[in-house]
């Protein structure tokens, strides 16, 4: 039987494993990015859990985490896309373990995710997709958006 409970302050170790998970199953990082982000992560996101301004789900099978998914919500100025609203949705670290993937549980996360987001009055969300995840948040009727990025 699956259990799905919100996250809480002693979720820190789990996150930050899925979140590196999550990271490796993407193919994109090397070991050593991996391992350079662990430290300030885990730094980022104690307060941010403590605080609740990091919230989110884990899925549980007979008492072991197989999942999770994490929410902010961010400040952003009035868009085109949520003129009348200066926050938005933003959805982080999905993870499902892979001997759980293609039961629906990511599915399930996703919607127990646009719940909290309406629960909160967002109207308008974002998350960064893997080529992996892009077909399901396109099924979920999310859609790709025009953004770049740069380093320095």
């Amino acid at each position: 039987m699956l259990i799905t409970r919100p996250t809480e302050n002693h979720d820190l170790d789990l996150i930050c494993e899925h979140r590196q998970k999550m990271f490796q199953a993407s193919g994109k990082p090397r070991e050593q990015e991996l391992a350079a982000m662990d430290m300030p992560f885990r730094d980022w996101l104690r307060p941010r859990l403590e605080d609740r301004s990091y919230f989110g789900f884990i899925v549980e099978s007979e008492g072991a985490a197989i999942g999770g998914i994490g929410l902010m919500v961010i400040d952003w100025p009035p868009h085109p896309s949520h003129p009348l609203d200066d926050r938005r949705g933003y959805v982080l670290n999905m993870f499902v373990e892979p001997d759980y993937r293609g039961r629906g549980i990511a599915t399930d996360l996703m919607n127990a995710a646009d719940t909290e987001f309406k629960r909160k009055g967002i109207r308008y969300a974002i998350l960064h997709a893997t080529s992996k995840g892009r077909p399901l948040y396109e099924h979920l009727g999310w859609a790709g958006t025009i953004e770049m990025a740069k380093q320095y």
